[in-house]
């Protein structure tokens, strides 16, 4: 009973840290000054997370030693950093450009969730019901309406 406490808590906490995670993430992103040069904005970025990464290990310690840790990593480590500073450098250009803060966040995550959903099907063979479908269109209907101009 408790391992199921633990899921079920797990489970939320993961997709409600996500969410607020995203929606601050957004906030301070627009926030960022736009005469701040970029790469002097993400170096702080990547430095104050390296730092809460580092306080994340109180609750998630390492048990076989780091090096041991560091051998079961593969290339998706690498493929995770390069989307990072892709996703960062690209909404700061988005939002610098002059991007509605709700429009564009809603824009690219719509589209990359479209674009994942064949990804999810055949590579990691997730199953998806009529009504995800149903619910893909109106993600669909949902882009022709955010982009339709009056």
């Amino acid at each position: 009973m408790m391992t199921k406490k633990k899921n079920m808590f797990l489970f939320y906490f993961s997709i409600t840290l996500a969410i607020f995670s995203s929606a601050l993430y957004h906030f301070t992103a627009k926030s960022t000054p736009s005469n701040v040069n970029f790469t002097v904005s993400l170096l702080v970025t990547y430095a104050v997370a390296f730092g809460v990464v580092l306080l994340t290990f109180f609750f998630f310690p390492i048990r076989n030693g780091l090096a041991a840790e560091l051998k079961q990593l593969n290339w998706a480590s690498i493929g995770l950093a390069i989307a990072i500073v892709g996703i960062e450098f690209g909404f700061l250009l988005t939002y610098r450009s002059g991007w509605n803060l709700g429009i564009a966040a809603v824009l690219v995550n719509v589209v990359a969730s479209l674009i994942l959903v064949p990804v999810a099907i055949f590579l990691f063979k997730d199953k998806i019901s009529w009504i995800n479908i149903l619910g893909i269109f109106v993600c669909l209907a949902g882009l022709v309406m955010l982009n339709w101009k009056k």
